[in-house]
Order: C-alpha cells, then structure tokens, then sequence
C-alpha cells in the first residue's frame, strides 16, 4: 500500500466530514455564481473530474485546488488564519503549564562562594549581591 492511501486511510472521521462540507460549500458558491463546471474547472486550472471531487471533498485533491477555489470566492486571506499561532489551544494551554511550574519552582539552598553564606532562592536564580 502507498504511503499517500495510508494517510488517506487513517484520515479521522471528523476530517473527513469537514472536507466533504468544504468542498460542498465550494459547489454552492459556484452555483450562487451562475458558473458551469466546466469554465469553473478551467479558470481553477483542473480537469472537470478533479472539479468534481473537489465539490465531493476529496482528500486526494491537492490543497492548492481547494486554495484556488477559495482566492476564486475572495476568501484566500482566511487560509493562513487556520493555522495562526494565536488560535492554536493545545500550545496556548501547554505554554501556560511551562509558566505554572516555572512559578512554582521550590526554593532552594544555595552556598555564595568564599563567603560560606547558605541563601535561599529559586533554582536558576541568582543569589542576592553581597554587601
């Protein structure tokens, strides 16, 4: 098996769903348009039958027929938004959690060298300056 119909195989569910929307919702703006499949295909730069699984939501259809499709309805300026940094939770969530354990660090002993001085403080944090 081909690692391209591996991935397409082991595609989720929910992605799956999510494409065949997309491409349903690239059909009805063609339609709202009054344009033929045939002229929509040619100015996207495909064949009739890649238009057609576009409109299905296949997978196999490259992402830059589908980013075609898009700058075509004057939505190409919402594809880098889907992966903005800013939007994505689970690195947001994962960055509050390194912040957390940094703000929570337990103190610990440190010797200040030649003075036999033991302070506290926290690790990675420099001992206060001796008079």
């Amino acid at each position: 098996m081909s690692k391209r119909s591996e991935v397409l195989d082991s595609m989720p569910q929910a992605v799956q769903a999510q494409l065949r929307l997309l491409g349903e919702n690239l059909a009805i703006a063609r339609k709202r348009r009054r344009e033929s499949r045939q002229l929509w295909a040619q100015r996207i730069g495909v064949s009739l039958p890649t238009l057609t699984r576009m409109e299905m939501g296949d997978p196999s259809v490259s992402m830059g027929v589908y980013a075609t499709a898009l700058w075509m309805m004057g939505r190409a300026q919402v594809l880098a938004e889907l992966a903005a940094p800013e939007h994505d939770q689970a690195a947001l969530e994962a960055d509050v959690r390194v912040a957390r354990a940094r703000a929570s660090r337990k103190p610990v002993s440190l010797v200040v060298e030649g003075s036999g001085v033991v302070r506290g403080g926290l690790l990675g944090e420099l001992p206060p300056r001796m008079p």
